[in-house]
């Protein structure tokens, strides 16, 4: 199967709405028949870029764009908000020695996300925030 398989689905802020995701992206691969340990990375990437959508965006009534492109070669997962947006250089990089001192250890997403990635594009602006983070399952 050389074709690309598309899903995309809007999420409304209700608990574990990332958990509906991550079952279409699952439910993808399984048709492509690609093996759970090539998806599993993907299971975080998801989680953490609809988790930070819904705290971060500012919006009233939040909902956030998913949208997924699969092949064999590789998963492009697209996350977007329409929130206040936010300028990326001013987000501080996290620092282990002292998250590990304080009883805060959150803000971990955007650093963990764009390691587990091959690929991590961020745009941000007044109209909202878009993530494309590409895994190659190759």
């Amino acid at each position: 199967m050389d074709e690309n398989i598309k899903l995309k689905m809007t999420l409304p802020k209700i608990p574990d709405i990332e958990l509906v995701a991550i079952e279409g992206m699952d439910r993808m691969a399984k048709h492509m028949g690609i093996a759970d340990d090539k998806i599993g990375e993907a299971h975080v990437l998801v989680t953490e870029a609809v988790i930070n959508a819904f705290e971060h965006s500012g919006q009233k009534n939040p909902v956030v764009r998913v949208e997924f492109t699969l092949n064999q070669e590789k998963l492009i997962i697209f996350v977007r908000d329409y929130g206040k947006g936010f300028k990326p250089e001013n987000v501080e990089k996290p620092d282990i020695k002292k998250k590990l001192g304080t009883s805060h250890k959150r803000g971990w997403g955007l650093k963990l996300m764009e390691s587990m990635s091959d690929d991590f594009q961020l745009e941000s602006d007044e109209n909202g925030t878009k993530i494309t983070i590409t895994k190659h399952l190759q």
